[in-house]
């Protein structure tokens, strides 16, 4: 079924978290998904660069959609910062590993982040959606990728300012059909090749539904600056 792929197959890619600062991007390479996997190699920090004309900051000001992948500008992928230590019950296992950090629950839930750049093999040039949906049958060719539905984060870092979405595609698996219930949120921003992607597991459908609460509230996706 596909909840127990997304269990088996996405749950080593995505358990991560980040402990109240921005997660930087690493240098993770995604071969053609038809070549034979090499093996790993290490991960680098990505060097940013800026579009000339590119208005960061009005970018930054509103929601984005993900018809509106275009208006990012490559070479500086998103990122993401999340202060779920501050929730009671949440603690941090490791922070920027990677490329990825990772919390975990009392109750035995899990949260996982990763920021992966360099992905140009899994672009469809212009197309968010398909770029995405690249993604998730990268990570599991398994996937009913029609069972993905449009979902949103939180936009922006500015506490002071009105509060923005960003439009992800997700896929949620109960506990109903084996397993752990779980959450996976991921979108892959064609313009600047990079992704962010994001899971909670829990024992049971209830609290899965309080965790992802709890991760919603405080995780927050970072426009390039």
């Amino acid at each position: 079924m596909v909840a127990g792929n997304v269990r088996r197959r996405l749950a080593g890619f995505a358990a991560m978290g980040t402990a109240g600062v921005v997660l930087a991007a690493c240098s993770v390479n995604v071969p053609d998904p038809a070549a034979p996997k090499p093996s790993p190699s290490a991960s680098t920090l990505a060097t940013p660069t800026i579009t000339p004309g590119h208005d960061a900051a009005a970018v930054a000001a509103k929601d984005l959609p993900l018809s509106a992948g275009g208006t990012l500008a490559p070479g500086e992928p998103v990122t993401v910062s999340t202060r779920l230590e501050e929730v009671p019950g949440w603690s941090l296992v490791h922070s920027a590993l990677q490329g990825e950090v990772r919390y975990k629950k009392t109750d035995g839930c899990t949260f996982a982040a990763r920021v992966s750049v360099n992905q140009e093999p899994l672009v469809v040039t212009g197309d968010d959606v398909a770029s995405t949906k690249e993604l998730f049958h990268y990570l599991d060719a398994g996937i009913a990728l029609e069972n993905l539905k449009p979902s949103s984060l939180r936009w922006g870092q500015e506490a002071n300012q009105p509060q923005h979405s960003v439009e992800v595609l997700g896929l949620v698996s109960s506990a109903a059909s084996g397993g752990n219930a779980a959450v996976v949120l991921a979108r892959l921003f064609s313009a600047p090749a990079s992704s962010v992607y994001v899971s909670v597991a829990c024992p049971d459908d209830v609290a899965l539904a309080k965790a992802r609460t709890e991760v919603e509230a405080q995780l927050v996706v970072v426009p390039p600056s």
